[in-house]
């Protein structure tokens, strides 16, 4: 048995977990790991190994974890922990993700996300928990990964001239959203992440899992996370209905809303846009660059909004569209850049 492996033995024997038979859930873009140990159907707990020798910190999830149940969310109890080696026992909150229901049936598509935003609105209504800012000086750094990786797995290197350009333009249109009051963000809000737990009520139906990433930030930034997924089509009907459903839930000013939902939306499917790039360049996961072309369609989408007036030029004359040619080209670069 591995180090890591008789760590792992020693913590479950200290939770009364020992023994129990485990099988893997899922992996995900980051090095945590999930395993799920059933003693029977009724009685399961799941596993989260988070090496921190791998840069992982459990220690995020778990202070985001007791907020959002303080609140009222169905956050997953955790039931054991150790921060220092990475490993939490957590709730099991089943199979159910928004993502797998609305594929067996699509009629629940429109109030599986109606029930999300009722989560975001039930969030954005309570105090938030002292966390960073995800600010314009932030934001704009990560836009900026879309010329970092993108740019250069395309076209062959990063144009510093260009990409100073763009974040120039860029924070200055992120800059006034700043002063409106934050909410906290989970900042990979989508249809793999929530779990449907029908026989709860309310908000509660929906179990929210990889939020240790939160920060503070504008009220549109979640919205625009579940509405504009990088990994499933949301159909028009029910995007405008969830927009308008926030708008309407929240009494926000319509028209600033809609610009900052744009410029929102644009500045996290350019972070998306690197970040695929580069799961595929750097660690070696390909599969990310399939995801591209719809990325890159929210990116077209937020740039018809005038309010991005400014950036559209600067983004028809940097960033190539993701042709087939170009995404065999991304993926003929796996694992072969190890850094910027």
């Amino acid at each position: 048995m591995s180090e890591r492996g008789k760590t792992i033995s020693a913590f479950l024997d200290e939770a009364g977990w020992g023994g129990v038979p485990r099988t893997l859930v899922a992996g995900d873009a980051s090095n945590r790991r999930y395993e799920r140990l059933q003693r029977s159907a009724q009685d399961s707990l799941i596993l989260m190994d988070a090496p921190a020798e791998k840069g992982e910190d459990v220690r995020p999830f778990v202070e985001i974890t007791n907020h959002l149940r303080r609140v009222g969310l169905s956050a997953p109890e955790i039931i054991a922990e150790d921060p220092v080696n990475g490993l939490l026992l957590i709730e099991d909150l089943g199979d159910d993700l928004f993502a797998r229901v609305m594929t067996a049936d699509s009629s629940l598509e429109q109030p599986l996300y109606q029930a999300s935003v009722d989560v975001l609105l039930h969030l954005h209504r309570s105090q938030a928990p002292a966390l960073p800012r995800y600010d314009a000086d932030v934001m704009t750094d990560k836009a900026a990964l879309a010329y970092d990786w993108y740019q250069r797995g395309t076209l062959g290197t990063v144009d510093a001239g260009t990409k100073t350009t763009f974040e120039t333009a860029f924070h200055a249109l992120l800059a006034p959203l700043d002063a409106m009051t934050p909410v906290l963000i989970q900042r990979d809000y989508h249809a793999e992440n929530l779990i449907w737990l029908p026989e709860r009520d309310g908000v509660k139906r929906v179990g929210l899992l990889d939020y240790q990433d939160a920060m503070l930030g504008h009220p549109a930034y979640d919205l625009v996370s579940i509405v504009q997924d990088a990994r499933r089509d949301v159909s028009p009907k029910t995007a405008d209905a969830m927009i308008q459903h926030y708008v309407d839930g929240s009494g926000v000013q319509s028209d600033a809303f809609m610009a900052a939902y744009a410029l929102l939306g644009m500045q996290r499917n350019m972070r998306i846009l690197g970040v695929f790039a580069r799961l595929s360049m750097h660690f070696g996961k390909p599969l990310y660059v399939d995801l591209i072309p719809r990325v890159w369609g929210h990116i077209q989408t937020n740039l018809s909004h005038p309010s991005l007036s400014t950036i559209k030029p600067l983004i028809d004359t940097d960033l190539p569209e993701p042709t087939p040619a170009l995404l065999q080209k991304l993926k003929d670069q796996c694992a072969t850049i190890p850094s910027l």
